[in-house]
Parts: structure tokens; C-alpha cells; sequence
């Protein structure tokens, strides 16, 4: 049985990001001229500030110098989290996305950007905004019919305290 870099940093490398409470979210191994870099994408359900990164670099270093995994010459080591417009792939993706606006790919076709208010183990219950003076719809939406989603960057969203404060 074959097993790829990336499979076994990751198992190497999970316990570790686990035990410093995040999640290993993406693992990858690319060549940039001579050099390799490993590139570690940590989160968890509250994030994961500047310091926990820092913290989880130090022990990610630490164990990838005491074994061979990387194997022999250089590589530069980056941890960070998922980008703003992170893509959704596993349930847990979707619950932290909870209450942020999210571009959908649909498997029948098409595309749909909502909020997404609830999840569930089975899909989740999106809000589609109002276009034109209409007010926004709620959808339900099954797991099995979203190809892909991505979280969409908002900048001028008002949040729930100020939209309370103007009614």
C-alpha cells in the first residue's frame, strides 16, 4: 500500500495540531525553484490568532527536524489559516461559516449566494437576499446538491447590533 508525502506528514503531523487544539485543515508539499515548501493550514471553531500559529509552527518544526519526513535538503515551513474566501469542504467548514454570506455551486446547474443561518448533519438553511426592494427568502439546501462554496468577503455588512439599533 502506497501512501504520498502528504499522507504521511499528515499523519505525522495531525496528533501534534490537535493537541495544540486546531484542526489540520490542508497539508501540501510544492517545489519553488530549488526549495520546497511545506505549507500547513491549521483552524479551529474560534480561529486561531497569531500566537497559536506561532506556537504550532514552533512544535511543527520541532518534530519535522527530529524525523526524516521532509527528507533530505532544504524546505521552508508555512503555517497559516484558510484564506477570507476559504472554500467549504467539510461540515464543520459550513458550521464556522455559520452567518456568512457564501457562493454556491449547485450540481444541477447554476449558481446561488446566501447567507447561511443553520446546518445540520443533513444540509443547511440558507438566507437569499432581497434583489430590488424584495425582501430576502429562506432555502434549504442538502448536502448532495452543493458541488462547491465559498465564503464571499463582505465589507460593507452591517452587523446584528447596529441593524437592532436602527429598527
Amino acid at each position: 500500500m502506497s501512501t504520498t508525502q502528504s499522507e504521511r506528514l499528515r499523519e505525522l503531523l495531525e496528533p501534534l495540531v490537535t493537541s495544540q487544539g486546531l484542526d489540520l485543515e490542508e497539508i501540501a508539499v510544492d517545489s519553488v525553484g530549488r526549495k520546497r515548501v511545506l505549507s500547513v493550514v491549521v483552524d479551529s471553531d474560534t480561529g486561531a490568532d497569531l500566537d497559536k500559529i506561532a506556537d504550532v509552527s514552533r512544535a511543527l518544526s520541532a518534530k519535522l527536524d527530529e524525523t526524516d519526513a521532509m527528507g533530505e535538503g532544504e524546505y521552508t515551513l508555512e503555517v497559516g489559516t484558510p484564506g477570507a474566501e476559504r472554500l467549504l469542504k467539510e461540515h464543520r467548514h459550513y458550521v464556522r461559516a455559520t452567518d456568512r454570506l457564501v457562493k454556491f455551486q449547485l450540481v444541477e446547474g447554476g449558481e446561488l449566494v446566501a447567507r447561511i443561518i443553520e446546518v445540520d448533519d443533513e444540509g443547511l438553511d440558507v438566507e437569499v437576499p432581497g434583489v430590488k426592494g424584495r425582501k430576502a427568502t429562506t432555502r434549504r439546501l442538502a448536502f448532495p446538491d452543493i458541488d462547491r462554496a465559498r465564503v464571499q468577503v463582505e465589507f460593507n455588512r452591517k452587523d446584528k447590533n447596529e441593524k437592532e439599533e436602527e429598527a
